[in-house]
């Protein structure tokens, strides 16, 4: 029996890797596509960071609604709806009219992907909780990373041979099929704790979880300013965009490499908190360093920094279950993604202006190391909390 269980968490932990790179590989669709979409639409860069960031702007207001609502009514019920309106939001770019369409598909995919995200990571915690939680998080979390690098590495190839309409499309089926895996596949553990009818916001660590969730909201708001503007940026020193986004997709494939890799080394060692300030250290010196290298050596650069970087996605994802008791799970880590959802729509927009401005898209990697100063200080603070008000 031990062993089917074993078996069965792995299985579950492959199906939800793949329903979330899915929606990775959604989001970075604008990202990927965005000098075809300023040709074809005649809309700026503060526009494309728009489009990013109302992916994502839904989590504002469903992050934390959408935990309670999943505790109540089941988290499978909860993802299957989300990952339908990812469905319908990709039909109305695939196949509406116009600047419209976009914005509002972009909102209604948004919405179903802000709810997968919050109420997966708790499916996550639910089968992994005291058992290679860093490992299983850092795996799960890796699905990001995948699918932007994917998005990065085929949809400009297929929209160079198809046009825009085929690579939406693809991300249209690519959902469609993670939507069928997950219903076919995924069950609650036997001991999923129990949702309680209400919540007590007293047994809720509301200052632990607002600094758990900025460090991860300044994490992902700094890698969002390679993946999403990398492609512009090397574009813009004269690239052709395929080249340009599969140099970026080479950070995206590294950190996907290196984001178990951290999770493994956190949970062996003992020392999470070692590997995330390496982590964090990488980036701010590093990142910026890469605006003044030669094009020709940006590959190496990214390999470095990508992989340094990644390793301390999976003990920053699993702070929350470090506070958090199991009765106030979903409810809490909806919470946790609100403060990461508001930093991921603001960013892009603002990163996006602020390039127009100054006239280059180089402003935005100075923006990220600025970001991840602000993410370890968060981290300290934390780590204050935490010890102060242990969990039990």
């Amino acid at each position: 029996m031990g062993d089917v269980i074993i078996s069965n968490r792995w299985l579950i932990l492959a199906v939800l890797f793949f329903a979330r790179t899915a929606m990775a590989f959604q989001f970075q669709s604008v990202g990927a596509l965005s000098p075809l979409i300023i040709e074809e639409y005649g809309i700026s860069l503060a526009d494309i960071g728009l489009l990013i960031g109302l992916y994502l702007a839904p989590g504002v207001v469903v992050a934390i609604p959408g935990g309670a609502i999943a505790g109540r009514f089941g988290d499978k019920r909860i993802v299957g709806l989300s990952m339908v309106l990812m469905l319908i939001g990709s039909a109305l770019i695939s196949w509406g009219a116009g600047w419209e369409s976009l914005i509002s598909g972009r909102l209604i995919a948004g919405i179903g992907g802000v709810a997968l995200n919050v109420v997966m990571t708790k499916m996550v915690v639910d089968w992994f909780v005291g058992r290679e939680i860093s490992t299983a998080m850092g795996i799960f979390i890796n699905s990001w990373p995948v699918g932007i690098a994917l998005a990065l590495l085929t949809l400009p190839r297929v929209a160079a041979s198809g046009g825009l309409e085929l690579a939406w499309i693809l991300v249209l089926t690519t959902t469609a099929i993670s939507l069928a895996l997950f219903l076919v596949f995924y069950s609650s553990p036997e001991e999923a704790p129990v949702a309680p009818t209400s919540i007590k916001l007293k047994k809720l660590p509301l200052y632990a979880l607002l600094l758990a969730g900025s460090v991860w909201a300044f994490y992902n708001t700094a890698l969002a300013m390679v993946f999403s503007f990398g492609p512009a940026l090397l574009s813009e020193r004269g690239l052709p965009l395929t080249s340009a986004s599969s140099m970026t997709s080479l950070f995206m494939v590294v950190i996907a490499v290196s984001i178990p890799i951290g999770g493994f080394v956190a949970d062996r060692t003992g020392r999470p908190n070692t590997v995330i300030i390496i982590s964090l250290l990488s980036y701010t010196v590093l990142v910026p360093m890469i605006l003044f290298l030669p094009v020709a050596t940006v590959p190496a650069s990214f390999l470095i920094v990508g992989f340094f970087f990644g390793l301390g996605a999976g003990p920053i994802i699993s702070l929350p279950s470090t506070v958090l008791l199991p009765s106030v799970r979903a409810f809490g880590m909806g919470v946790y993604y609100t403060f990461y959802y508001a930093a991921m729509m603001a960013a892009p927009p603002l990163a996006g202006a602020l390039a127009d401005k100054v006239g280059s898209v180089g402003i935005v990697f100075v923006l990220g190391a600025a970001l991840i100063v602000a993410s370890m200080v968060t981290l300290g603070g934390f780590k204050r909390v935490s010890s102060a008000s242990p969990l039990d």
